[in-house]
């Protein structure tokens, strides 16, 4: 009996050591380098979050800005890369007329001077929509933006041919299977080396038959983020990726990352070895988390850390981490 458990013991002890040795962040190197930064919409205006469901119009909630630029916009994207986005998230719509209007809102009446759902357009009506009509800080007496907007929402065809050597996060907005189809039709038209740079979420109805038409796109569903962490967590400790990690994009929360095994460069390693892109975002608490939008987020990484970072405020963030 006691040699059972001498032995017992002794298993324990080298069970815990190996899990050490082999998750032990301080045996991974990784070249020096700085966060690389993907920016939510471009640069875009602030707003206030208190009270805020997923029903709530933001731009009537905007906060007072310095600014004039419209998120998911040409401009706005320009003008996160200038200030050091190396990445930019856009969320897409279908058009009657078979295109993808870039669009954050299911509906028109919110940002717009125009109505109804925004996949009931063609992209020749939503063009003719001034997109920075709703926007007000002060509840509806003046309108900073209105008439600033016209013309201004693109399509996802001339997003890729402005920036056909940046990468992007291509938010798919509704759960039809058509519609991740229709995508991965459209971007199984474009030069692999393009096609690497690009990134797709969604949920995982729309997002399967885009995976079929283009199995090389990095894709991630809210599903597949929840697999790909809980299996990691589970049995990561090995060194081994799971298949739900490998070459998609993984999306860790600030307080979630420092229970991942390896956090943080055995883990980036162990991604980017997998094909996989790894972008920290704010703390989970049963949705989507937001961004990494204040040096207080920041100060919470690791010393050094060099895999990506989601925000919602590129023009603060991109001072800070020396962009």
């Amino acid at each position: 009996m006691r040699k059972f458990l001498a032995y017992s013991l002794l298993a324990l002890v080298a069970t815990a050591l190996f899990i050490y040795v082999n998750n032990a962040t301080i045996f991974a190197e990784r070249p020096p380098g700085k966060p690389t930064l993907l920016a939510h919409r471009g640069l875009a205006q602030n707003f206030d979050r208190t009270d805020l469901k997923a029903d709530t119009c933001t731009a009537a909630h905007m906060l007072p800005t310095n600014h004039a630029y419209l998120e998911n916009t040409i401009a706005s994207m320009e003008a996160a890369f200038d200030v050091g986005a190396d990445a930019i998230e856009l969320d897409i719509h279908p058009t009657t007329d078979g295109k993808f209007a870039v669009f954050h809102d299911w509906t028109l009446d919110c940002r717009t001077d125009g109505q109804g759902v925004t996949r009931r357009h063609s992209m020749q009506q939503l063009k003719s929509l001034d997109i920075g009509y709703g926007y007000t800080a002060d509840g509806g007496k003046t309108f900073p933006l209105r008439g600033k907007g016209i013309g201004k929402m693109p399509s996802l065809d001339e997003v890729l041919t402005r920036f056909p050597d940046r990468d992007f996060l291509i938010n798919v907005k509704s759960a039809d299977a058509q519609e991740g189809a229709m995508l991965g039709d459209r971007l199984a038209q474009l030069p692999s080396a393009q096609r690497d740079r690009l990134m797709v979420y969604g949920r995982e109805e729309a997002l399967a038959p885009l995976r079929e038409k283009v199995p090389d796109v990095r894709a991630l569903s809210k599903a597949s983020a929840k697999a790909c962490l809980l299996r990691y967590m589970a049995y990561g400790w090995t060194g081994y990726v799971p298949d739900a990690c490998r070459h998609t994009l993984v999306a860790v929360p600030l307080n979630v990352a420092p229970w991942v095994w390896g956090w943080p460069n055995l883990f980036l390693n162990r991604m980017e070895g997998a094909g996989s892109r790894v972008f920290v975002q704010g703390d989970y608490h049963g949705g989507w988390s937001t961004g990494i939008d204040s040096g207080k987020d920041l100060a919470r990484l690791p010393e050094g850390y060099s895999g990506g970072v989601f925000t919602d405020r590129i023009e603060v963030i991109a001072p800070l981490v020396g962009r």
